[in-house]
């Protein structure tokens, strides 16, 4: 429908029943109508990546946790080998019971989470700060950037996740003994 000032405005519908009103010139730059989401079908293939195919379109794809991190069934993007969104999988019970099968231990494989027994040294260089650390799984060295904060989470404990994307869990910081309280406490608000 084209209102008095020119505006054309219409109604996109959503899946679910539900819609949203969109208002633009209809001339060039005018948003693309929304499209019904094709929700993807997930599979492990021989070369035992995780695949992830909507319509006509198949990638090989890593699942990024999005959001709450602290339940295992919320949102996941999806993304390719460049680190673009190829699917957001919203939440994944909407997949089918084998997509989401194999979604599930995507997100296992994803989710490996080192738990940090010990701080042993914290270096700051230009735009990234080195930690040595003591874990359950033997000593590791990892990087984050400067403006990446150890971040508290639901349950207790702190989160560190370094540039690669690997995630350090400290359970009780006040459990580590007194050096790695304090190499720890410099870095959290």
């Amino acid at each position: 429908m084209v209102g008095p000032s020119g505006v054309v405005r219409e109604v996109v519908a959503r899946p679910g029943g539900r819609g949203r009103l969109e208002e633009h010139d209809g001339g060039e730059g005018a948003p693309e109508p929304a499209r019904e989401e094709i929700v993807p079908r997930l599979e492990r293939r021989r070369d035992g990546q995780l695949w992830a195919v909507r319509g006509e379109q198949a990638r090989a794809v890593r699942v990024r946790p999005l959001f709450p991190w602290s339940e295992g069934e919320g949102h996941v993007s999806l993304r390719d080998a460049a680190g673009e969104e190829f699917a957001l999988v919203r939440p994944p019970g909407s997949l089918d019971a084998r997509s989401l099968d194999v979604l599930r231990e995507a997100m296992v494989e994803a989710s490996f989470v080192l738990e940090v027994t010990a701080v042993l040294d914290v270096e700051e260089e230009v735009e990234i700060r080195t930690w040595e650390v003591e874990t359950r799984q033997g000593r590791r060295a990892f990087q984050t950037h400067l403006d990446d904060w150890p971040r508290e989470v639901p349950g207790g404990g702190l989160l560190i996740r370094d540039v690669a994307g690997d995630l350090y869990h400290v359970a009780d910081p006040s459990a580590l003994d007194s050096r790695s309280q304090g190499l720890l406490w410099a870095f959290v608000d």
